[in-house]
């Protein structure tokens, strides 16, 4: 694995760096703690400067017209991108544009016309449809909802839990179960525009996660025609583990920007808080917060990057995007709450962005896989396949 930057990641580095903490983090002075958009004025000109930097849809891929970057380097911008307080869930509050569903890429031509393309424009939102009430760690088992072919249709009931993004969808990818009792080899993957009869979405309850609120879908007698299916009949899991694995890296990037940010606030804060006249760095116990601190970092940082390293490689990935996601979500966490501790009282007030990272940096745990899963996941790999 390559260690040092080379000189183009370097400047691209360093451009969002200066990005975030020129055009971010003031505007976020003026904005509510628990914001998670900005003002249309100043997200089309920040829109337009990223473009401008030539990094606008991060993860469209260069054939569609995104930059011509590789996972390391999407890691690191990652990484900066979430240095702000709304930065784990909304990081630089959409600005650099999104990929819509990577899964579309490999959608037939007609689909690419219908869905993706629009997307790309911006014209449609999408929300990508797998976990159900039934659970959500091992999906592929757990889907309980139906699709049953009926002529040139197919028609589904069912229904989908923690969805994000739906109640604003004009479509999305769910999975339905078209052969019973065939796990993962009976999944197949739709593609459902929101606005089709039998289709019905609510918002659920605030979760932790600031300003956002989760969907619940439900499908009554839903008629999708059979030319909807993306990809393979029977083979949808396979879609959707792909999305679940590549996105791990990325995702725990995030949460590795946020421990960054968090330590620099308790190292500059304990310089000048003083208790019994003396500073707080000065405390042998506010100075093992601090190494500590720094080693769950460093330690995230590198087993992230080496996942990252290998995607680009083209090696098998699966085991370190699951070490990834399991030190980034757990080690970010501790960072921050250590952080939040340094800053006593200050660090519960939503004057500081430590109390939103503390409750965001908590789902993290569970999104994109929860931490007993990525274990399992290590475990197979160690042991062997047969594992259950």
């Amino acid at each position: 694995m390559q260690l040092q930057l080379t000189e183009e990641q370097d400047l691209i580095v360093s451009m969002v760096r200066k990005f975030v903490l020129e055009e971010i983090v003031p505007l976020e002075l003026d904005l509510d703690a628990d914001a998670d958009a900005l003002p249309k004025e100043d997200y089309d000109r920040l829109v337009a400067k990223v473009k401008e930097m030539g990094l606008y849809g991060l993860d469209i891929p260069v054939e569609f017209g995104g930059p011509d970057i590789n996972m390391v380097t999407r890691t690191m911008i990652a990484i900066e991108m979430s240095k702000h307080r709304a930065g784990l869930y909304s990081p630089c509050y959409g600005v650099f544009g999104g990929a819509g569903l990577a899964q579309l890429y490999e959608a037939s031509e007609e689909q690419k016309d219908k869905y993706l393309y629009p997307t790309l424009r911006g014209e449609k939102k999408s929300f990508f449809g797998l976990t159900e009430p039934s659970g959500g760690s091992d999906p592929a088992r757990a889907i309980q909802t139906k699709a049953v072919r009926d002529g040139d249709d197919w028609v589904i009931n069912g229904s989908k839990i923690f969805i994000s993004g739906a109640d604003k969808a004009d479509f999305g990818l769910l999975f339905a179960r078209t052969a019973p009792d065939k796990g993962r080899g009976g999944v197949t993957c739709f593609l459902v525009d929101t606005d089709t009869p039998g289709f019905h979405v609510r918002r659920i309850v605030h979760t932790l996660r600031s300003a956002k609120y989760a969907t619940e879908l439900q499908f009554v007698d839903m008629r999708v025609p059979n030319e909807n299916i993306l990809g393979e009949l029977n083979k949808g899991f396979a879609i959707a583990s792909d999305r679940l694995t590549r996105q791990r890296i990325p995702y725990s990037a995030g949460c590795i920007g946020v421990a960054i940010k968090a330590n620099e606030m308790a190292v500059e804060y304990a310089k000048i808080r003083e208790t019994f006249g003396a500073p707080l760095s000065s405390r042998q116990a506010i100075q093992w917060m601090l190494v500590d601190n720094e080693i769950d970092i460093k330690q995230a940082q590198w087993v992230t990057l080496e996942a990252a390293d290998r995607a680009d490689k083209g090696i098998g990935f699966r085991k370190e995007a699951a070490i990834a996601k399991l030190v980034a979500t757990e080690a970010s966490s501790r960072v921050v709450d250590r952080s939040l501790q340094i800053h006593g009282g200050y660090g519960v007030t939503k004057d500081f962005p430590f109390e939103r990272w503390y409750r965001e940096m908590r789902i993290r745990r569970i999104g994109e896989g929860p931490s007993e899963v990525q274990r399992h996941i290590i475990a197979r790999d160690i042991l062997g396949a047969s594992l259950r």
